[in-house]
């Protein structure tokens, strides 16, 4: 991937998340095509974006979920898990030789605060058994909550970025980080099952402990020089 600011097409946009992640975009000056299986939809979602954004000529547009990826650089997949492996092979032609950022999590309501991974071992690898080499699948923002997406406050959470290739990754990052997010490459998408699981992890300290939008933070476990630093402490 060599464009400098890609275009992006958003499978799933009129949704909460994918809806937040189409405003963040937006307001940060990237061109979004919000998908989804009624068009008609995904242009309501575009014009309510605009009008949040006061921005009537804002470069967001609603078509169908296959236009969408046909118009994007970069195609993300922001769907409910019941609706992930349709989507996919509605639009596997149109996403060969393209980067798709999967924000699917596997999860079965209503114990959705129990890990369950499908049979390929996560969403991601499903993904890319499902579109062949030829697409690079890259897991991101699964563990950052939709609200803090729609809000207008500085973000206080990481994301983890882990997927095939590490420039694809690296690609993936730069979107992360257009719209105030910390990331790291958490590595090759055989990491993706700990990724996906660690949301239902996130929804249990939610309800464990009164909290609404818990999510994680990367830090080094204690200053260079101090006990279990690195040193071998004499």
């Amino acid at each position: 991937m060599t464009v400098e600011r890609p275009i992006l097409g958003v499978l799933g946009g009129t949704g909460k998340e994918g809806g937040g992640l189409v405003y963040r975009w937006v307001k940060a000056g990237y061109t979004v095509y919000i998908g989804s299986r009624t068009p008609e939809k995904a242009r309501r979602a575009a014009a309510e974006i605009r009008e949040r954004l006061h921005a009537p000529e804002a470069p967001v547009f609603g078509v169908a979920n296959l236009e969408a990826a046909q118009k994007a650089d970069v195609v993300v997949l922001a769907v409910p898990y019941a609706a992930h492996r349709s989507t996919l092979e509605a639009v596997r032609e149109a996403v060969q030789g393209k980067i798709l950022i999967d924000v699917t999590v596997p999860l079965r309501p209503p114990k959705v605060t129990k890990v369950w991974l499908p049979p390929a071992g996560s969403a991601a690898l499903e993904a890319q058994e499902i579109l062949g080499d030829d697409v690079a699948v890259v897991d991101a923002f699964q563990n950052i909550a939709h609200a803090l997406l729609w809000s207008d406050e500085p973000l206080n959470a990481d994301v983890l970025v882990a997927g095939k290739g590490k420039r694809n990754r690296q690609v993936v990052i730069g979107l992360v980080e257009a719209i105030g997010l910390h990331a790291w490459d958490a590595g090759p998408i055989e990491n993706t099952p700990v990724v996906e699981g660690l949301t239902s992890v996130l929804i249990y300290v939610n309800k464990a402990y009164g909290m609404k939008h818990a999510g994680i933070r990367i830090a080094e476990g204690a200053r260079r020089g101090e006990a279990g630093g690195g040193k071998v402490q004499s």
